[in-house]
């Protein structure tokens, strides 16, 4: 194998001339200005002020006003509390007499006047007085509002009669009454139209064997509150009112009658508003039957005969005397019976502290003429059509 080793030519022999670059025909480089020949060829090129001479120079910003020798001199020969601003000499008066200062002559035309217009003597504002407020018309004696009567009359509640006789759904004396606020007297007829009753019979009334753990209003403490029981699930098998069960009937349920966490029994929960005045009124009369589990307070020391006179009348709570109640015993020593016509807070539990006893369970058994009976806790049921809560004295709804 051969190996060519060909000679390496000497520099810049075969490097071709370089060429200036090309400007145009005939032209040479033009050089660059400097900065500041820039920078004056641009101060050159801004407008200039119509008020400053094109020689003048821009006096700076900043630059403090110079004071006149005489004044100076004025000044430094007072005392230094003494001195301060000398007042300005006054402007120069025009041809008018006026001494407001125009620097320039104004070029637009004078609007022509006016001639002013004769000025009056103003008129006397004449006395107003506000009229006397006359008192409100009073309704004649033994007249009420009509909602409240009804609501009397056990026909519906407040809110229920008001929105009927919004709607025209109400009659006094066979008459149509649609204006809300109305009155009548006692001895009025008051009827209602199909529609009302319809509606009314829409509301259903759920009863609840309330367990242990749950608390009868809104949820507190981490415990839930008992109607989150009430669902299709949870209703007794054996719930002969033959309704059925419809998800618009867990809305608006107003709790009847309360139950404490730690007590169990009968719950009343009601879309209906008669229902709800009838067991909570402020005139309730219906009684409420429990069962009360009871140890002494001191063990060996069993309640005496003038204990069980006091559970029954001769007991405050908050310095407010209680109403009668029927006390008894189912189990002489061991379980306690309870018929109240009240309802306070804690009120059996605070009454057997007060007679030396202690509780240890509590159940509510019956409301009026509604009996607890055999639905097992934690489950519900419908209030039937032939079931009411009112006693003898006082009628059913």
């Amino acid at each position: 194998m051969v190996t060519l080793k060909l000679p390496k030519k000497p520099p810049g022999s075969g490097q071709r001339p370089r060429k200036p670059p090309v400007r145009g025909v005939n032209a040479a480089a033009r050089p660059r200005p400097t900065l500041a020949e820039k920078q004056a060829q641009q101060q050159a090129q801004r407008p200039r002020s119509r008020s400053t001479p094109p020689d003048a120079a821009a006096p700076a910003a900043h630059a403090p006003r110079p004071r006149p020798p005489a004044r100076r001199e004025a000044d430094a020969a007072l005392p230094a509390e003494a001195r301060g601003p000398r007042p300005r000499p006054p402007a120069p008066a025009n041809a008018e007499g006026n001494t407001a200062f125009s620097p320039r002559p104004s070029t637009a035309r004078a609007a022509p006047q006016r001639p002013e217009a004769p000025r009056h003597a103003p008129s006397p504002r004449p006395h107003w007085e506000a009229p006397a407020r006359s008192a409100a018309p009073r309704a004649p004696a033994g007249e009420l509002r009509l909602s409240k009567r009804m609501s009397e009359l056990g026909i519906a509640s407040r809110r229920e009669a008001d929105e009927w006789i919004a709607n025209g759904w109400v009659r006094v004396d066979g008459k149509v009454v649609s204006e809300l606020g109305s009155r009548v007297r006692p001895d009025q007829l008051i009827t209602v139209e199909t529609p009302a009753r319809f509606q009314q019979a829409r509301k259903v009334t759920v009863l609840l064997n309330k367990p242990v753990g749950y608390v009868s209003g809104q949820a507190e403490d981490g415990h839930e509150p008992a109607w989150v029981l009430i669902k299709p699930e949870n209703q007794w098998r054996q719930d002969s009112s033959g309704i059925r069960f419809k998800r618009e009937h867990t809305r608006g349920l107003a709790l009847a009658g309360r139950l404490d966490l730690d007590s169990v029994g009968l719950l009343v929960m009601t879309q209906d508003g008669r229902v709800a005045k009838l067991l909570i009124g402020e005139n309730s009369e219906i009684d409420k039957e429990y069962q009360v589990q009871v140890v002494p307070s001191q063990p060996g020391k069993a309640l005496s005969a003038e204990g069980l006179a006091r559970l029954n009348h001769g007991l405050s709570l908050d310095d407010v005397e209680l109403k009668p109640a029927q006390v008894d015993w189912i189990e002489p020593g061991r379980v306690l019976r309870f018929v109240l016509r009240e309802g306070r807070k804690r009120q059996i539990r605070r009454m057997c502290e007060a007679v030396g006893l202690q509780v240890v369970s509590l159940q509510r058994v019956r409301i009026g003429q509604v009996v607890l009976g055999d639905l097992p806790p934690g489950q519900w049921r419908y209030l039937r059509l032939d079931e009411g809560f009112a006693t003898l004295e006082n009628p059913s709804p």
